[in-house]
């Protein structure tokens, strides 16, 4: 199987399955002298990690990471950087249903169609759990961006169902809003508009008692991304913005800036209009008035808020009896045992946060070395 690597010049591999041992992330490019440890990696897989909260799946993993090599005396050395995240709570006897069955849904079918042969344990390959190694790996994106850049990325549930968030300005959100509600109790939702959050909340719960699932959006903001990052014309920082994110698992839908709603705008109306800011960095004093743009134009960062926002489908395991076939195409029906999340969008966000760090970790890598040419 191929298409298991990501990046050029900050570059992952990723290996492992949903029921197998352990899933392990391999990073090339990392410069030397950044000061890494495990507790850079921790906040963000504890995030991810299920179990966490009534909302999501029971499966028990402490998603605690090993750091391979690539790390001495607690900096990176500039080699390979290898993470390794153990699998502790694999339950395969849920699975064994659907060793003949194909989930609705799920990409049973087109495994078997593609390779002829299939880990059928929680959807193997082809599991969300794939995910815990891209966090691992965009921590330590996370930490060279702030470290090198400032750059800072936030990512939040902004819609479950029809429950709509309403925020005034997505550059000012904080992670301590996406984590915590206002009087001081986890926001186990990541919906920093607290009104909503509790709407949400009651609304998962309901559909988890129906034996349903539920889908929705989570948008993600890069703020201090410097200007021109972005390697036009098949490069640009959007298009790989959005193959990260069209990359993980349930993604449906991926929209920057204003995306969609500026099919019906007239060009005077979506156009951002540029200003000069006297006390900006004067490498960069050029700003625009809004940002329907998004952070990115022609391909390359304008130094404005990256933003982007990603549709989620609902959860493919229900418990709920569904119409299926064999893999002999015999009719029968399915109803997927195991521990599922009822909402995806909660642990999707430092996942999503994880894409988007790699990107800018990647161009602005690419960005520095063509610089010093």
């Amino acid at each position: 199987m191929s298409g298991n690597s990501f990046g050029q010049s900050f570059r992952i591999t990723t290996a492992g399955e949903s029921h197998g041992p352990a899933n392990v992330v391999i990073i090339d490019g990392c410069p030397p002298g950044l000061p890494l440890g495990l507790e850079d990696l921790l906040p963000d897989l504890a995030r991810r990690r299920p179990g966490q909260s009534r909302l999501v799946t029971q499966r028990r993993e402490s998603d605690a990471p090993e750091i391979l090599s690539g790390v001495f005396d607690g900096r990176t050395t500039g080699t390979s950087i290898a993470i390794l995240v153990r699998n502790e709570d694999q339950r395969s006897r849920d699975y064994s249903d659907i060793a003949i069955k194909y989930r609705p849904g799920h990409a049973d079918f087109t495994y078997d169609a593609k390779y002829g042969h299939r880990d059928y344990r929680g959807g193997g390959r082809s599991s969300a759990r794939e995910t815990v190694a891209r966090v691992a790996a965009g921590a330590v994106a996370r930490k060279l961006l702030a470290t090198e850049v400032g750059i800072r990325i936030v990512a939040y549930v902004r819609q479950i169902g029809s429950i709509v968030a309403e925020i005034a300005d997505p550059e000012k959100v904080t992670l301590e809003a996406v984590e915590t509600l206002p009087d001081g109790s986890p926001n186990v939702v990541r919906c920093p508009d607290p009104v909503r959050a509790v709407e949400m909340i009651s609304l998962v719960e309901q559909v988890r008692k129906d034996q349903d699932s539920i889908g929705g959006v989570a948008e993600i903001v890069a703020t201090n991304v410097p200007v021109g990052l972005g390697e036009p014309v098949f490069d640009k920082l959007r298009a790989d913005l959005g193959k990260a994110l069209f990359s993980l698992p349930a993604v449906i839908g991926v929209e920057a800036g204003i995306g969609f709603a500026g099919a019906v705008l007239r060009g005077s109306e979506n156009n951002d209009l540029f200003y000069a800011e006297p006390a900006a960095d004067a490498a960069a004093p050029v700003r625009t008035r809004t940002n329907r743009h998004g952070g990115v134009l022609g391909g390359i960062s304008s130094g404005m808020p990256v933003v982007l926002r990603a549709a989620v489908k609902p959860t493919s395991s229900i418990s709920l009896e569904q119409e299926t076939v064999t893999r002999t195409g015999e009719t029968t029906t399915i109803r997927t045992g195991g521990r599922h999340d009822p909402c995806l969008l909660p642990r999707f966000v430092p996942v999503a946060e994880a894409m988007v760090a790699l990107v800018l970790a990647d161009h602005w890598l690419r960005q520095r070395a063509s610089a010093r040419v």
